[in-house]
């Protein structure tokens, strides 16, 4: 028996051809697909940045505490520096007492004065009103009565204002009302303290919070409550943080009158009209022991959607 030779018949150029036209065909509906997909995504993420309310117009605020003197005197200690971090109740600074010490001497010998005044004119008032008519007539009884009335109200009046003297008294100390920071401090020992002029602020450290200065386009996706990111340009991790308030009223600069009461309007108005930003109230839920918050600081806040 003769063994017969197989052969393999030649692909023709034509079905070369085909395959070559089917694999191009493949990776231009691959590409395709890729980039419609790519574009879905792109799209969505372009409308949820729309759609989620952020702002990069963000301040760090705190609450500043005004320390005014009720007193006028020299300062003759000031144990506090500038920048220096105090404690509620902490002495902040001292004015020269030696006036307030010898009004308050003044005002009490003056209540001692007016109660010996008054006893003894109670004395006469009760010796008249024990008399009958035949020894002491009913106006002279009368007018005893009202000489201790009117010494009563003289020690009362003197009383006031030996408390007064000792309320001035103590307010030559004066202490933080809040913990905090003590800032910009100019005043120094030896100045003269003006009762109603500030002496010096102290910045309230648990006071602070995040002003997100918001377009009126966004308020509709805020809500009182909602979660919020707050990213400060010294601190890169962001600080989670809740919505407390939102704004309700800002500036109209239309609304100011004239000297006749009546509303200044400008009668220019430009084709392009700018969205109002009206702030929006974030406190910050945890903060990292090494940040140190300012007042004034920059930061972009973001409204975290549920």
């Amino acid at each position: 028996m003769s063994a017969s030779n197989t052969s393999v018949e030649p692909m023709s150029p034509r079905g070369g051809r085909l395959i070559s036209l089917l694999r191009s065909l493949s990776a231009f509906l691959v590409t395709i697909a890729a980039v419609a997909l790519a574009g879905y995504l792109g799209w969505r993420m372009w409308q949820i940045y729309m759609s989620t309310p952020w702002t990069r117009d963000g301040t760090v605020r705190a609450y500043v505490v005004t320390v005014t003197p009720q007193v006028s005197g020299r300062i003759t200690a000031l144990p506090v520096k500038a920048d220096q971090f105090v404690h509620k109740g902490d002495l902040l600074m001292a004015i020269d007492q030696s006036d307030y010490e010898i009004a308050l001497a003044n005002a009490e010998a003056a209540v001692t004065g007016a109660q010996a005044d008054l006893d003894n004119k109670n004395l006469e008032a009760q010796r008249r009103a024990a008399l009958n008519a035949l020894v002491v007539s009913k106006e002279e009884q009368q007018s005893f009565a009202a000489s201790a009335a009117v010494a009563a109200a003289a020690l009362q009046q003197a009383i006031a204002v030996r408390d007064k003297a000792k309320l001035d008294l103590e307010r030559t100390r004066i202490v933080s009302p809040v913990n905090g920071y003590v800032t910009n401090l100019q005043t120094q020992p030896g100045d003269y303290a003006t009762s109603g002029q500030r002496a010096l602020s102290v910045v309230d450290s648990d006071s602070f919070w995040v002003d997100g200065y918001f377009e009126e386009t966004l308020l509709s996706g805020i809500r009182v409550g909602d979660a919020a990111r707050v990213s400060l340009m010294a601190h890169p991790e962001p600080l989670p943080g809740r919505v407390v308030g939102i704004g309700r009223g800002i500036a109209v600069a239309n609304a100011e009158p004239d000297g006749s009461g009546l509303a200044t309007v400008n009668p220019v108005f430009t084709w392009v009209r700018l969205a109002q930003r009206v702030p929006v109230r974030v406190v910050l839920d945890a903060v990292p022991p090494s940040l140190e918050l300012v007042a004034g600081l920059t930061a972009t806040v973001s409204i975290v959607p549920d």
